[in-house]
């Protein structure tokens, strides 16, 4: 069921938005050769208990951490620990915090010095899928409309769109209706009306469209490429108003 959003819930998660978009930023500062990935989710937890909000990933279902921070072939949730950060890692880092009960939720890609070229693209081409979904998501279109516009883009460069994993609502929940699929058909899916708050956020893999959780990873919590070939995720939370979505993680 779709619960559409009151203005004080709005600003609720708009003010979890500014604090999760400056954690993100500090996590950005840190993401260097020779750090570690849990010397950043560490950073991560203090500041945004600092700001007096609550990092919503930690326990979450059990995850272990308070930030997801995923590397070159992991899609989505990678677990913070000992793995140290090389020049020429694509990196992820996602992030959620909740003030007074209501969430916010987003990611962005960090390029380590030099990489591939391969690589450089596929990172911008993320970020377009992202602003693509974005531009065509208008009120009282379709989620479809989203996915298709996006699918579309990464057909241009051969890339397989992640399906097993999605775009939610966002709430007082983590995870709302509607589900955001990257894929998919116009005029299909949910409508899409002013109120609702959800997120986009396109996972898009060099080569197949295809996962798997790693088998190493004790928690299941780790998702990687089918050919374990390079991924790229860009996420923000939106809110949809009578003139278009409003970004509320800047």
């Amino acid at each position: 069921m779709i619960t559409l959003k009151s203005s004080h819930e709005i600003e609720l998660m708009r003010r979890a938005g500014k604090i999760t978009a400056a954690a993100r930023a500090l996590a950005g500062e840190m993401v260097r050769p020779g750090v570690t990935t849990q010397e950043i989710d560490s950073a991560v937890e203090h500041f945004i208990r600092k700001q007096g909000a609550v990092p919503s990933f930690l326990h979450y279902n059990g995850y272990p951490a308070s930030a997801c921070i995923s590397v070159n072939d992991e899609i989505i949730h990678g677990i913070p620990g000992p793995r140290v950060l090389q020049e020429g890692d694509i990196v992820n880092v996602d992030m959620t915090t909740i003030v007074d009960g209501y969430y916010a939720d987003a990611s962005r890609m960090f390029i380590i010095g030099k990489t591939t070229p391969e690589k450089e693209q596929l990172v911008r081409v993320a970020k377009e899928c992202l602003e693509i979904g974005a531009e065509v998501a208008k009120p009282y279109s379709f989620v479809g409309d989203i996915g298709h516009a996006i699918e579309n883009h990464c057909k241009k460069y051969g890339y397989g769109v992640v399906r097993d994993l999605c775009g939610h609502g966002v709430g007082c929940e983590f995870h709302e209706e509607p589900e955001v699929l990257h894929y998919g058909h116009k005029g299909t899916g949910m409508l899409l009306v002013p109120g609702m708050v959800f997120t986009i956020e396109p996972m898009i893999n060099m080569g197949t469209w295809k996962v798997f959780i790693d088998a190493d990873d004790p928690y299941g919590w780790e998702v990687i490429t089918g050919d374990e070939k390079p991924s790229a995720q860009w996420e923000h939370t939106f809110v949809m108003t009578e003139h278009g979505v409003e970004v509320l993680t800047y």
